[in-house]
């Protein structure tokens, strides 16, 4: 598979009344051509920002350092015009927010909305024919009675139907990476199921790229090729489904996993708490941004940042557990 999108480096701070929010720390990652990448973590940890800074969103008081590079397709896209952007967006690479009630125009019928984005990147085509379109992705989203939807407001939607909607809004003009921002937080488990489903077979019959951006580990399990765990702006564990279900090695991996139910294990079960909270972004720890929380926190966490170490050649982290120079490293892992 050929790389589609390359973070190098990027680093978003946002400047404010004298201080500096350090939002995204010297995030990279790679997403290959049709693959389905979650990253995850808790609330404030920069995923938004990052998905973000990939659509070109990044508005003052926030910046893009200089040395980031977002690389799309083998162009750096990070020196875009506005005009340049317009033209990206919802072509190239499309975005579903997380409350569809919210990002949808509650003034303007589902269709208009669904045709708007043709408008914008199809011009030659018949209003006739965009009309077919958007009824035909309202299809293909699992919205039965797709024709008489487009003459609906968002208001008179459930809210699964809402979602369905904001995808075919997205896919309309076939991108080849959909980024979509805890797009089932707002829906029931069954519904989410069946967004996270639908998503999955739209992406194999339109061989396009997903950025899932999920707080809950528990929705990526059956749905991601490759799982990015962020906290406090930085990436610290990245791997295959696999790799971080059954051998995550960062502590903080351990503690979202810790605070999902398990439906394999029989019994009540009591869930971790991961105790204390996200440091102050404004001044970062100069060591390892968790290890106030880490119940394996040594001298040195505190000091510096541990590098990242490859655990195999898919797999990666960032913890001084990891080191060699480790004494705890065999009972950590063992």
């Amino acid at each position: 598979m050929n790389s589609l999108l390359e973070m190098k480096h990027v680093v978003v701070n946002f400047f404010s009344y004298g201080s500096m929010v350090q939002a995204v720390r010297d995030v990279s990652f790679t997403i290959e051509e049709g693959q389905t990448v979650a990253l995850v973590g808790e609330s404030g940890c920069g995923k938004s920002v990052t998905a973000k800074s990939i659509m070109g969103l990044i508005k003052k008081p926030g910046k893009i350092l200089e040395g980031s590079q977002i690389c799309f397709d083998g162009e750096d896209i990070t020196g875009y015009s506005d005009k340049e952007w317009q033209k990206f967006r919802g072509k190239e690479c499309s975005m579903i927010f997380q409350d569809a009630l919210v990002s949808l125009n509650p003034t303007m019928k589902i269709g208009k909305q669904i045709i708007e984005s043709l408008d914008n990147h199809a011009v030659s085509l018949l209003k006739e024919e965009k009309k077919k379109q958007a009824i035909e992705m309202l299809e293909l989203t699992g919205i039965a009675d797709a024709g008489s939807c487009l003459q609906k407001y968002p208001h008179e939607l459930s809210g699964g139907m809402r979602q369905r909607v904001m995808i075919a809004i997205a896919l309309i003009t076939h991108p080849k990476l959909l980024i979509a921002d805890e797009p089932t937080t707002s829906l029931d488990v069954t519904i989410q199921a069946q967004i996270l489903a639908q998503m999955k077979q739209l992406q194999k019959q339109m061989n396009m790229a997903i950025l899932l951006i999920t707080h809950d580990l528990g929705i990526v399990a059956d749905t991601a090729d490759k799982i990015i765990v962020m906290y406090a702006g930085k990436i610290v564990e990245e791997g295959n489904a696999r790799d971080i279900f059954y051998h995550p090695v960062h502590p903080y991996t351990k503690a979202l996993l810790g605070s999902v139910p398990r439906l394999d294990k029989e019994g009540k079960q009591e869930l971790q708490t991961i105790e204390g909270s996200i440091p102050d972004m404004t001044h970062p720890p100069e060591g390892c941004a968790f290890c106030g929380r880490c119940p394996y926190a040594m001298k040195i966490c505190q000091q510096y940042m541990p590098e990242e170490v490859y655990i195999s050649k898919e797999h990666r982290a960032a913890c001084w557990l990891m080191d060699e120079r480790a004494g705890r490293r065999k009972i950590y892992n063992g």
